[in-house]
């Protein structure tokens, strides 16, 4: 099974919240019979067999609860695929002004890249020859 780390990690982090705040799920969080591993083989054979393709988080934690609340549950098999955890990321000051200070600094390595090529580039004159005749040189 191929699921993305985070999204592994992201149900172990929500499922040991749970544990903490709800005792009778701590109980069944504790089996010794269940693991996290089985627990998204269990996710994800479910989300294939219901042929949809996004959830909500609820949706994703409702099925973890019910994986460790049941006994007798058929995991099913392991599969290949790619998970997708959509989640906000939320930056703090320093993040944001570092980000903030990057962005800054591309754009002036880019404009200073479009002034030093535009110096580069050969300037041919170009001198149209005419042969009409002109008043002067009657």
């Amino acid at each position: 099974m191929k699921s993305t780390n985070h999204f592994k990690q992201t149900i172990q982090n929500y499922l040991e919240q749970r544990a903490i705040e709800d005792t009778l799920f701590a109980v069944s969080f504790k089996k010794p019979n269940k693991s996290i591993d089985d627990c998204i083989i269990y996710i994800l054979n479910t989300v294939q067999k219901s042929g949809c393709n996004g959830f909500t988080d609820d949706e994703i934690y409702s099925m973890a609860i019910h994986y460790y609340d049941e006994e007798n549950i058929e995991v099913g098999k392991p599969m290949n695929c790619n998970v997708v955890v959509n989640h906000t990321v939320e930056l703090t000051a320093e993040e944001k002004e570092q980000a903030r200070q990057e962005a800054i600094q591309r754009a002036h390595n880019e404009a200073y890249n479009k002034l030093t090529q535009a110096q580069r580039k050969p300037q041919t004159k170009q001198t149209s020859v005419t042969n009409q005749p002109n008043l002067f040189e009657l």
